[in-house]
């Protein structure tokens, strides 16, 4: 984990160099001045040497004044560290994860892969600026103090024989326990964060249905099991507390017992006795620090786990096999005996032995029933998913042949599920062209039949859409959608039944429209109503991830049975409505 994680710490070695050696000599000064408070009790009040009470009052003055600056020092470089740390680590995850294929984002689930960015490098942050302070003062202060004790009186020192390993095991046990419940506390972070996330997600559904209360029970489960993982957690770890103080305070008793005896029998002097009580302080307190940060590290512990699980995670897509210099030429398609399931391990196939040629330029339909694999079939042509069996070729090579960058520029996909971001329309449509003109915005506006609500709002391009295209309505998203789509001029357009909110007025004028400004451009639409395919080159009827018949409407009209038996219950469905 340490060699995976050190390269984001790396650009703040500096600070960190200089951080723990401001922390040593907060700790070593802060060390000295109950040595002076010593002198000022057996000599200068002893003796009535008020000149040498004052000279080594001003000395620990200084020497305080000392520390507090090196202590300060500390501070500045454990936080510019830290958050710089935190800050790298958080822009080296997400962008590994950006790397991600669809696969590796459903092995982790969106709310774990939000949980590690936040929360888990949060906590790793914390561990560094705590530990380049508390790690590095605490074992200072301790060996300081132990020496310091000795060189008073090591009869008298001969306490800690007893103490030190009665704390040590304490600590050793605590952390045994613990480690494994902050494990599961992380665990049931995620679960908390899933629940919500899709919550507020669905917020319209959840609404429609009435099932806020249903929402509410599932989450006060899941905060239940938070809550007591935590509670197991933290009162374990604050079971220390007390075990802490009831040896410290046995050692101060065991010492006054000694130490009182000591200095009636005239074998050690009073001052002696006080810095010597000090000293016993800072040695129990530098262990109940040391024994906090080490409870602290074992969450980061399992915090730097699941988050090194995310860097090491290898993309299942990569460019490995890319030719070098390969452009997509043209929009022409081929599968070649393409067999594609997503899960390795699963037994059965979601596409199976798929031959299907689409020529350049050419307009295709898709149909089939729910679960026919249509979806499955176009998201292999810009390596969205990649086919375990056979050959997915595009411009008349393997896809694998291209860099995903270039692939991807090359094909335009208009998802089931409309995705704006929040920002004007503006800034949404520049997505597909971040150099559109205004001529070239409203050009695919008026393709995808957008202009017509646009040019209704008061903003035009500038209206504010809010989180997730909350202003606008489906129909209109999807049009944006599609407009956004139309604007990278692509050699591929996959539609995948994004006309689904519009009415069928709408959806011709937008298939008309493709035929005029995308001449060149090879089209997939994938539909369920026939009429928005009848008039394609090509249209594929899919069942159980087969391509069970493929044609021109009039030849599927003759030769395929599902087609035909869709397309009269269409026609008969629309003239009942009629």
């Amino acid at each position: 984990m340490m060699k995976k994680l050190w390269p984001h710490a790396r650009p703040y070695a500096k600070w960190i160099c200089v951080g723990v050696a401001c922390s040593a000599l907060e700790a070593v000064f802060e060390m000295l001045i109950p040595l002076v408070m010593s002198d000022i009790v057996d000599i200068g009040i002893a003796n009535g040497d008020q000149a040498f009470i004052l000279r080594k009052g001003g000395l620990m003055m200084v020497m305080a004044v000392v520390s507090l600056c090196f202590g300060v020092g500390a501070a500045v470089c454990s936080s510019v560290a830290g958050q710089g740390f935190g800050a790298n680590l958080r822009r080296a995850e997400y962008g590994h994860i950006q790397e991600f294929a669809f696969s590796n984002i459903e092995k982790f689930s969106t709310a774990s892969l939000v949980t590690r960015l936040t929360n888990d490098v949060n906590n790793m942050q914390m561990s560094l600026m705590m530990g380049m302070r508390l790690l590095v003062r605490a074992p200072v202060m301790l060996i300081s103090a132990l020496i310091l004790s000795i060189r008073i009186s090591y009869q008298l020192s001969n306490v800690f024989l007893v103490a030190l390993p009665l704390l040590l095991v304490a600590v050793a046990v605590i952390l045994t326990r613990v480690g494994p419940m902050f494990r599961s506390l992380q665990e049931k972070t995620d679960a908390l964060n899933l629940v919500v996330q899709e919550n507020l997600t669905g917020i319209r559904v959840v609404k429609s249905f009435v099932r806020e209360d249903h929402e509410r029970e599932k989450f006060a489960k899941r905060n239940q099991d938070l809550k007591g993982t935590s509670l197991r957690a933290f009162g374990t770890v604050v079971v220390n507390m007390p075990i802490m103080m009831l040896i410290v305070y046995g050692t101060i008793i065991a010492v006054m017992w000694f130490g009182g005896k000591m200095v009636y029998a005239g074998t050690l002097e009073p001052g002696k006795l006080i810095t010597f009580f000090t000293y016993i302080t800072q040695i129990m307190m530098s262990l109940m620090m040391v024994s906090m940060v080490f409870m602290m590290l074992t969450r980061s512990v399992a915090c730097a786990r699941r988050i090194v699980e995310v860097l090491d995670e290898q993309p299942a897509i990569t460019d490995e096999k890319a030719a070098e210099g390969a452009v997509v030429e043209n929009g022409d398609i081929g599968f070649d005996h393409v067999s594609f399931k997503y899960n390795e391990e699963s037994p059965e196939w979601i596409l199976q032995d798929v031959n299907v040629h689409i020529r350049s330029g050419q307009t295709v339909g898709v149909l089939g029933g729910t679960g026919s694999g249509k979806t499955s079939l176009v998201s292999l042509i810009p390596r969205l998913y990649e086919a375990q069996e056979g050959t997915v070729s595009v411009g008349g090579r393997p896809v694998a042949d291209y860099t995903m960058e270039h692939l991807r520029d090359a094909v335009s996909v208009v998802l089931q599920k409309n995705t704006l971001f929040s920002g004007t329309i503006r800034e949404n449509l520049l997505w597909g062209d971040p150099h559109a003109s205004e001529e070239q915005l409203w050009a695919a506006c008026r393709a995808a039949c957008a202009d017509e609500f646009l040019e209704r709002m008061p903003e035009g391009l500038d209206t504010d859409l809010g989180q997730g295209g909350v202003n606008v309505s489906g129909g209109q998203k999807q049009r944006l959608c599609i407009a956004r789509a139309i604007l990278k001029q692509p050699k591929v357009l996959i539609l995948d039944d994004s006309t689904s909110a519009v009415d069928t007025a709408t959806d011709a004028k937008i298939r008309s429209a493709f035929a005029d400004e995308l001449k060149n451009t090879t089209k997939i639409i994938i539909a369920q109503r026939v009429t928005s395919v009848m008039d394609a080159d090509l249209i594929l009827v899919m069942d159980q991830g087969r391509v069970v018949a493929q044609g021109t409407h009039e030849e599927l009209m003759k030769t395929c049975d599902i087609y035909r038996e869709v397309y009269q219950s269409q026609q008969e469905g629309a003239s009942i409505h009629g």
